[in-house]
């Protein structure tokens, strides 16, 4: 068992998601300016599936799960929606790995800014859940009620609304492109964005408390 503080943990956790996302700038910007860059692009490209990146897409949810129900364990109040919410980033992680979102797009007949069908259902589940947690935030004390409305805010804003000019632009010039490419670059990083900023004002939440990684 290793003990971790959890400042060194927010410095690691920091430092790589911003190397993933630079990496995956790099690689793309390789690929389209040179033409090189192939293995590079398949590894580190926030557009592919089966990569790096799209691993750590799936890790950071997790490790935010993981973190609220060690935060759920603490509190006194509201344990039940630490808990909620950590179910919830277990399903955002499962999501993440299998693309459960996309069979949804499947139901709807959309073009233009909805070519991605499914933003739709997920503007809904979204609104729903910030109006069920309204409460939960207002009885949290203020720096972590703001960072959790930064992060779910830079996290929506990656994941649902940078869905609108991607679609429009696939639908028009495809996905071999490098205007594609910088467009899901900006909505994968700001998801990565998010859910770090997110899981770093838990481990502040944490501090104080045992915190060790076997």
């Amino acid at each position: 068992m290793i003990a971790l503080r959890s400042t060194t943990a927010i410095r690691v956790l920091v430092g790589a998601s911003a190397l993933v996302c630079l990496l995956g700038l790099g690689a793309e910007l390789l690929h389209h300016a040179l033409g090189e860059g192939g293995a590079a692009l398949f590894l580190w490209s926030l557009s592919y599936e089966g990569n790096l990146p799209s691993w750590y897409a799936s890790v950071l949810p997790l490790l935010c799960a993981g973190l609220l129900a060690a935060v759920a364990a603490g509190e006194a109040v509201d344990r039940g929606r630490w808990r909620m919410l950590a179910v919830g980033f277990v399903y955002i992680s499962i999501d993440e790995a299998v693309g459960l979102h996309e069979l949804l797009g499947e139901l709807f007949d959309t073009e233009g800014v909805l070519h991605f069908g499914w933003v739709i259902p997920a503007a809904a589940v979204v609104l729903g859940v910030g109006l069920a947690f309204l409460g939960f935030l207002r009885r949290l004390d203020r720096p972590t009620a703001r960072r959790f409305v930064l992060a779910g805010a830079l996290y929506v804003t990656g994941a649902v609304l940078f869905e609108l000019p991607l679609g429009w632009w696939t639908e028009r010039h495809g996905s071999d492109t490098l205007g594609y490419a910088l467009i899901d670059w900006c909505e994968e990083t700001l998801e990565f964005t998010g859910l770090t900023l997110f899981a770093a004002t838990l481990l502040g939440r944490l501090r104080g408390r045992a915190l060790a990684v076997t």
